[in-house]
């Protein structure tokens, strides 16, 4: 995945696929899912958009969703990307391992952080609304320095 400039995130879609979701993940080079996916339509209409990347989240089940893996390295020219679902199960050292970024989902809140070099992130839930938390995905472009990283709003309005 040499020339991956625009990463589209999402998370936590548990089944349901956005039409806003889609929309703001148009034009990613790739798409990582941080896991929770909900069913196995929502890899397929991501994968219309753009080349997928989806890890496993505690509620995927079943026969499809034992085809995820767990966690997930991505490797772009510039940057390598370490995919798990909950960031509390992380058991490696990112920067000794030589991670730019670590992608996690889980906590349905969208953040950013960088500890030790590395970029931590979570583009947040775009599934149903969960207590009042905001519905998010997010982009991540590769090109400029520093890397550009912007939440986006896709609940449709709803409150």
């Amino acid at each position: 995945m040499g020339d991956v400039a625009i990463i589209g995130l999402i998370s936590d879609t548990h089944g349901l696929m956005r039409r806003e979701a889609l929309a703001a993940l148009r034009g990613s080079d790739l798409i990582i899912h941080a896991g929770d996916v909900g069913k196995p339509e929502i890899i397929e209409r991501l994968r219309d958009v753009a080349p997928v990347v989806a890890v496993k989240g505690n509620i995927d089940k079943g026969v499809w969703a034992s085809q995820l893996a767990v966690t997930a390295l991505v490797e772009t020219r510039s940057v390598l990307i370490y995919v798990l679902h909950d960031i509390r199960q992380l058991d490696l050292d990112p920067a000794a391992a030589k991670f730019g970024i670590v992608v996690s989902g889980h906590s349905h809140k969208p953040d950013h952080t960088r500890r030790s070099g590395v970029l931590y992130l979570n583009p947040g839930s775009a599934g149903p609304r969960r207590f009042r938390l905001p519905v998010t995905v997010a982009r991540l472009d590769l090109r400029p320095s520093p890397w550009k990283l912007e939440f986006i709003d896709v609940s449709g309005g709803e409150s």
